[in-house]
């Protein structure tokens, strides 16, 4: 599930796989020449692909690798980014509020737009967009969203299109933060998805 990709060998042996059909990158990665290169290959490898923290933040340096590697994509296959506001800004210039940012920044980027906080919206590059409310207090705390990334590339590598697989993400991780109740730390979301998906169902 997690593997660690010290080289470029490594990286390449990991695209070479098939099975490994959606990717997320970017926590802990550091905001680098290497985790951008790195951000790069993956998009140019034309699979599911979700990219959250350093990555975007590294993308942000330089815009317009980011908008060249999203045009050679051909097969369809789904891009998510997570950023929270702070993030966004390092890779989009846009004006206006929240909900209409979001959008812009999918329509331009071609990718679907996951702008966190307490009322999270995600966006899909043809216009469509939900606001999510049930993000307990809670969730502010390290590590959170690292899951959320894990739980849209689990949806994603299960078939999902991006942005069903981000919004039901979104849904998925508040449910399980409010199943847990008081003094969560982001270790204790996995084990709280089952009861959220219980309470969907």
């Amino acid at each position: 599930m997690v593997r660690a990709i010290p080289s470029d060998e490594d990286l390449n042996e990991l695209l070479d796989d098939k099975r490994h059909n959606a990717l997320l990158f970017g926590p802990g990665a550091g905001v680098d020449a290497e985790t951008l290169r790195r951000a790069l290959i993956l998009l140019r490898a034309d699979r599911a692909t979700v990219l959250d923290a350093d990555a975007i933040s590294a993308l942000g340096t330089h815009p317009e690798a980011f908008a060249e590697a999203m045009a050679v994509r051909s097969s369809g296959a789904s891009v998510v980014l997570t950023p929270h506001e702070g993030e966004f800004r390092r890779l989009f210039t846009l004006t206006g509020d929240k909900l209409s940012q979001a959008r812009a920044a999918a329509h331009s980027s071609g990718a679907v737009i996951v702008l966190k906080g307490a009322d999270t919206v995600i966006a899909a590059p043809d216009g469509r967009a939900v606001i999510n409310d049930n993000a307990p207090p809670t969730l502010a705390t390290a590590g959170s969203g690292d899951v959320l990334g894990g739980i849209i590339l689990g949806l994603l590598a299960q078939g999902m299109n991006g942005f069903d697989a981000a919004r039901a993400a979104v849904w998925l991780h508040g449910a399980a933060a409010e199943a847990y109740g008081p003094c969560l730390i982001a270790e204790d979301l996995p084990e709280c998805l089952a009861k959220a998906l219980a309470r969907a169902l």
